[in-house]
């Protein structure tokens, strides 16, 4: 007969929320929630099942599924920190009694053999701190996007979880049968975990996780090195550099939008989307921001990514998104098996956005292409064969440039000429003749440049409401939205110009809300927006610095930064009355704001040196 499973109480007052901490290797990631339970991670990538879902279980979420917790008998508190310039955490757990352990987390990630070491796998390290604490170990893994757990068989150090298509193994060097039963037992000695590929574990567990843990380390301290971060604002460059990187899928060079599906945008709004895919307009925004940084690792894998995508194209034809993989086709479905997040669904596996039309995507593969024809550091610098390659995207971008589409914002429902999209058109052959004059191929820059002159006449003649008096989001149009803020850090226009600070002062006026920026304000396929969007908010902060209005900026910047979580990053989209986070996590465009007013508006390093 079996005895009763031992009850821990929960230190879990609150509902789910997105103080979350992610841990990664360019391979797989995951997000450590308060408590220092692993809620979320798909394998055997980002957009892979996630076997542990309890952040998206809603009502439903029990610490026994789609979750690996570990927890002290009578825990009153838990704490956490990153190591030093590394996605790898520490979770301090302490009971009542005054014991206290420390769990470090981290996914390996270092070079071995001549080649990078990232498999799908996930460590933790459990190290007693005082007393003699007690722990449960609660690992329960799910399959089909939540809908059973994941069957497991065992031998004397390690468990197998059939985990639909990817079985995972954990190798232990504490009780396999307390992990099983979920029992707590005294720790008594320093404990390793490591669940990855289903293969014998070479070696003692111990000291082979201790030596990829300081491998690990070694590994981000290096990378973090190498970046040129400004004087100002370091830990919050850093801590957005490294999720940044977090987000790149290192086999193809794919960046992804966030790390999460179907967190919704503000509650109960069904604005409920799966971000785990690589957005073209996303991925040139995050190697815009880390090449200011000097992570050129980043942009080179990247750029491998985009030229895999040309070739694939047919006739230069680019859709929005793409699987990490470069698959085409991202068919959107609704997950039953999942409540959401706080039970607000639904849960979204795949994105119908791709199968939209937006026009700027050709401008935003061309325009972080163009610095691999200048910038002698590349290991590989571009050519007048990868000219001709880019020339096809170039003219996907004339033919379409004045043609109505979805615009940045993906609506659903409805189509306009978007300024946005026929400004990264202009970009699009405007730096194309940049390339060709490099090159020396003077007709191929003529036509080049003869289309870019076209287009900015067609944007002024078109784009300029003459009656609103400044830039509108559409041709013909008076409405705004946030986008025309990125006017001049296109160099389409100069900060200077009249019209510029015309349309700035239109747009503070029509989407500011107190310290936070809509992207827009007028309906959409789901209503009224209800939260700010984060990123519309740094390209304010970045137009008042361009404006002239420093102090201003450096005042909002800071007021961004406090909205941070407690791992020092940003979701989506906020509340602009509470403050609230809403949307997926951590998201890329809003790290990328991070960076960028850091860049502009710190203090140069001269001042101290």
């Amino acid at each position: 007969m079996n005895s009763p499973r031992p009850v821990i109480p929960s230190t879990n007052t609150s509902q789910t929320d997105l103080e979350l901490w992610p841990i990664g290797n360019c391979q797989v990631s995951g997000l450590i929630d308060t408590r220092g339970g692993l809620v979320w991670g798909s394998v055997p990538r980002v957009d892979g099942d996630p076997v542990f879902c309890a952040l998206l279980r809603g009502e439903e979420a029990r610490d026994d599924q789609g979750v690996w917790r570990l927890e002290l008998e009578n825990q009153i508190s838990a704490t956490q920190r990153y190591l030093r310039n590394t996605p790898i955490l520490v979770t301090r757990l302490e009971d009542e009694r005054g014991g206290a352990v420390e769990i470090i987390d981290f996914c390996p990630r270092f070079e071995s053999s001549g080649r990078m070491y990232r498999p799908v796998a996930y460590i933790r390290i459990v190290k007693v701190i005082t007393g003699a604490p007690r722990l449960c170990v609660r690992l329960a893994p799910m399959k089909n996007y939540g809908t059973e757990a994941a069957a497991h068989t065992n031998g004397s150090n390690h468990i197998r979880y059939l985990a639909g298509g990817q079985v995972l193994r954990l190798t232990t060097n504490a009780s396999v049968g307390y992990v099983l039963e979920q029992r707590p037992f005294r720790v008594e000695k320093t404990l390793h975990f490591f669940l990855g590929p289903d293969e014998p574990f070479l070696g003692k567990v111990g000291r082979e996780v201790d030596s990829m843990l300081e491998q690990t380390v070694s590994y981000w301290r290096e990378w973090v090195r190498g970046l040129a971060t400004p004087l100002e604002w370091q830990d919050a460059v850093i801590r957005a550099a490294i999720t940044l990187k977090l987000c790149q899928h290192e086999e193809t060079g794919a960046i992804v939008a966030a790390l999460t599906t179907s967190i919704p945008e503000a509650a109960s709004s069904e604005r409920n989307w799966d971000y785990r895919y690589c957005w073209i307009r996303d991925a040139y925004y995050t190697v815009q921001a880390l090449n200011r940084l000097g992570a050129l690792d980043v942009l080179e894998k990247y750029l491998s990514y985009l030229r895999n995508l040309v070739d694939d194209a047919k006739v230069g034809q680019i859709q929005p998104l793409y699987s990490v993989s470069g698959k085409r086709e991202l068919e959107e479905r609704i997950v039953e098996g999942l409540q959401g997040y706080r039970g607000m669904g639904p849960v979204r596996a795949g994105n119908a956005a791709y199968t939209q039309v937006q026009h700027d995507v050709y401008g935003q593969i061309i325009l972080p292409n163009i610095q691999a024809f200048f910038d002698r550091r590349f290991l590989r610098m571009a050519d007048v064969s990868d000219f001709e390659k880019l020339e096809s995207v170039g003219e996907a971008a004339w033919e379409s440039h004045s043609e109505p589409d979805a615009g940045l914002w993906e609506l659903r429902t409805r189509s306009a000429v978007h300024t946005y999209s026929v400004v990264m058109s202009w970009a699009a052959c405007d730096r194309l003749g940049n390339a060709a004059a490099l090159l020396g191929l003077d007709d191929r820059e003529a036509i080049w440049t003869e289309r870019a002159h076209a287009i900015r006449a067609k944007i002024e003649a078109q784009a300029w409401s003459e009656e609103g008096g400044h830039y509108a989001a559409t041709f013909g149009g008076r409405e705004l939205d946030a986008s025309l803020l990125q006017l001049v850090d296109l160099r389409y226009i100069s900060a200077e110009d009249p019209r510029f600070l015309a349309t700035l002062e239109a747009v503070e006026k029509s989407l500011r809300r107190g310290e936070h920026m809509l992207r827009y304000d007028t309906e959409d396929d789901f209503g009224q927006p209800e939260t700010a969007f984060n990123i519309c908010t740094f390209w304010l902060i970045e137009a008042l610095h361009y404006a002239d209005r420093n102090e201003e900026a450096r005042e909002l910047f800071e007021t961004m930064l406090e909205h941070r979580t407690q791992s020092g990053l940003l979701s989506e989209d906020m509340d602009f009355v509470t403050g609230e986070l809403w949307g997926n996590f951590p998201q890329t465009y809003s790290l990328v704001g991070i960076i960028n007013c850091a860049v502009l508006l710190s203090e140069p390093w001269s001042t101290v040196r």
